[in-house]
This record gives structure tokens, sequence and C-alpha cells, in this order.
């Protein structure tokens, strides 16, 4: 496995002929995060830049289809398939989403939260483990934004998560812009949500844009990152110290030059903090 410090960026299509092209040493970033389904195939283009790419950056995957809160089993054919790109690239870790995001009848492409409640958690633990050894290595999973929440919840998000990681061994990527965006659709304070969280298992940050329209926030990734989100961020580096950090961006991708920008801001907010 490789070791991952410092700070990075998603690795988007975009920005290929850039990464290979040569960065500037005095802004690249420290390693870059691959969309893990992307590469799943046996051969062509995407593994050709990816190999390119990968020989001056470490890498870490980043999965959205593993459905590891959902009501069906879980995928053996997608797990082989995870573990065989995992063993080829060698991350620094392999993480997805703690949700659910398909049923019995289709693939949803949504990430859904989980009902935060001790069969769920139960459920969810089951799973996680089966997941972990499948593919032989610690499972990292991310904290979504929500927008609605079960009637039948009995804890919080975070004591869900802590209790989570705590049983399964599981890592945290803690995506501080869905803690916000849900704290203002949900009414809790996001500074609750991160003295809630055991420090330990915080492997990774996300920092992204949302939209913000006043009665309700939406995850996008298509905006900079905001000021109450990097505001957020500073507190987040206070508990957690300087735990590696990137910043995604989806759709309305800018110029790799305006992310290396955003990404100055991070590593100066966290050496201030």
């Amino acid at each position: 496995m490789t070791h991952i410090q410092g700070f990075g960026l998603g690795l988007r299509v975009e920005h290929y002929a850039a990464f290979e092209a040569g960065v500037d040493a005095a802004v690249r970033p420290d390693w870059l995060e691959i969309i893990s389904e992307n590469y799943l195939v046996p051969g062509g283009p995407p593994l050709v830049h990816l190999e390119r790419i990968r020989a001056d950056y470490p890498l870490v995957m980043h999965g959205v289809s593993l459905n590891i809160a959902g009501p069906v089993p879980l995928d053996e054919g997608y797990l082989r398939e995870l573990r065989a790109l995992a063993d080829r690239l060698e991350p620094g870790w392999v993480s997805d989403h703690l949700c659910w995001s398909a049923d019995a009848h289709s693939q949803l492409h949504d990430l859904l939260p989980v009902p935060l409640t001790r069969a769920a958690l139960d459920h969810v633990g089951s799973r996680i483990a089966q997941a972990q050894d499948a593919l032989g290595r610690p499972l990292v999973l991310e904290n979504v934004s929500s927008y609605v929440r079960f009637a039948a919840d009995e804890m919080t998000e975070w004591d869900f998560i802590t209790q989570l990681l705590k049983a399964t061994g599981a890592q945290l990527l803690l995506d501080v812009n869905n803690v916000y965006v849900s704290s203002r659709n949900h009414g809790f304070d996001p500074l609750d949500y991160l003295a809630g969280l055991p420090v330990e298992p915080v492997r990774q940050i996300h920092l992204a844009g949302h939209e913000d329209r006043g009665d309700i926030v939406i995850d996008t990734h298509d905006h900079p990152v905001r000021d109450e989100v990097w505001a957020l961020y500073e507190q987040a580096v206070r508990r957690f110290g300087r735990v590696p950090t990137m910043i995604e961006r989806d759709d309305h991708i800018p110029p790799l030059e305006s992310l290396l920008a955003e990404l100055a801001v991070a590593r100066r907010l966290a050496a201030a903090a």
C-alpha cells in the first residue's frame, strides 16, 4: 500500500493532458483520487492515461457502487474487480460511501442515507466485514449529505458512525462539505458532528462546493469551496490534525490551475490551524 500524506485532487478526464505534461512542483498535488468504476476495465485509454499519471502521483481509490447499506447482497463480482484494480494500483486506501444506492431491481445512481438505528448498525456492520474480507484491506467510508430523515432514527449520525467504525475497524472519509450541507438541512450544529467523531479512524478529508437555495442546501460538486466550508475545515484540522485532504469537482470542471489555487487555500488553512 502507498503512503499518502498532504493534499490531493480528484483525477478527472479533463485534466489528463495537464498531468501528463507535468505540473509545476510548487503547486502540484501530493496525490490523486480516482473514481474506481472508471477503471474497472480490461484495458483501453482510461488505464493507459492512469498508468502514465500513476508514475508521478500516488493514488487512492474512491467508489460509488458498493451499496454497503443496501437491501440486496453485495455484488461479489464487483468486489473481485475492485480488489484486482487495487492490487494493480497499490492505492493508499479504497473508499466508498456510507449509503445505499441499489435495490433488487436497479442501480439508483444516488447516494441515499441510512436509517440511524441499531438494526441498521448490525446490517451495515456485517456487510462491511464481508467487503473488507473480499478486498483484503480496511474499508474507508464517506459520510454522505442528506435531505430527509427517517422517523425511525434512534441516534445522531455521528453516534452511528462512531459505533460502526468501532465495531468493524473500518475508517472514515470525512466529507466536511457534506457535514455542512446536512447540518443546514437538518438543523444541527456541525461542530457537534465533528466533536462526536473519534479522531484515530479519520483517514481522509473531502472538500467540495454546494448550492445554497436558502431553505435547502444541495451537494453539487460544481462550485468552488464556500467560505463556510473552509471555516469548518479549519475546525476539522484542529480536531483531527493534518489528515490527507482533497478537493472534489465533478461538474462545471474548471482548468486545473483553478483547482490548484483552491488546494493552496487548503494548505494555508491547515498550516495555520
